[in-house]
């Protein structure tokens, strides 16, 4: 499992302690991967301490900033398993759909993606970012056919093998990384399982919704593009 870490000194060592916990439920054979980002808070010492106390942690460093996704594609080539997890630091999304996640996998899988967006996901965030996150989402089905409510949720499970197919395919080193890795994946055949989740929003999160969203829209339509020709 892979926890993108950038300037999370505030939240890293409970986020580790709880998924541990919760893995530890799911099987005895796991891994802990902070893929620490170039930050600049102490992370890199929390995340070094975490890895220096348990066998099951890793810290992979990186002494400048990589991007969320780049940071996420380096953290899953060194890692192991052969199904591969991540989420966010700041457990937005509740850990115990931990299981649900990896059992998609198990039970044949090749990608199990948190949703924010299906009925059954209990969901606290301001309105004005709802209704962005469906007209994104709502954009991306149009484009590629996912058939997928929620592209950008942080919470996403893989089969290894399907993973690394499609990864050469894609190029985005931030934000967008998971919408163009759930488009390649659909435009590639693979299956896709959605999950309903209880998630509360951070309200200290760095994404800047005007100008994430407008960035974020181009870059589906170039993919889209790209898919195209």
């Amino acid at each position: 499992m892979v926890f993108p870490a950038y300037n999370e000194a505030a939240s890293l060592e409970r986020a580790v302690g709880i998924a541990t916990e919760t893995l530890l439920q799911i099987s005895p054979d796991y891994e802990v991967i902070i893929a620490e980002d170039g930050s600049t808070d102490g992370t890199g010492a929390i995340a070094k301490s975490l890895a220096g106390n348990s066998p099951q942690v890793k810290h992979l460093h990186s002494a400048e900033r990589l991007g969320r996704g780049r940071a996420l594609s380096r953290a899953f080539a060194e890692s192991r398993g052969m199904i591969l997890v991540y989420m966010d630091v700041d457990l937005s999304t509740d850990a115990s759909y931990l299981h649900p996640l990896v059992q998609s996998i198990r039970d044949g899988w090749d990608i199990s993606t948190g949703s924010r967006l299906l009925p059954d996901s209990v969901v606290s965030r301001s309105r004005t970012r709802g209704l962005s996150s469906r007209t994104y989402n709502g954009l991306i089905r149009m484009l590629f056919h996912t058939g997928v409510h929620d592209h950008q949720c942080g919470f996403k499970a893989f089969n290894r093998e399907s993973l690394f197919r499609i990864l050469p395919e894609v190029r985005d080193t931030h934000w967008f990384w998971d919408t163009e890795v759930l488009a390649i994946a659909s435009r590639r055949g693979l299956r896709i399982k959605e999950i309903p989740v209880r998630w509360i929003e951070d309200r200290g999160t760095t994404v800047n919704l005007a100008m994430d969203s407008a960035k974020m829209g181009m870059k589906a339509f170039s993919i889209w593009w790209r898919l195209r020709s």
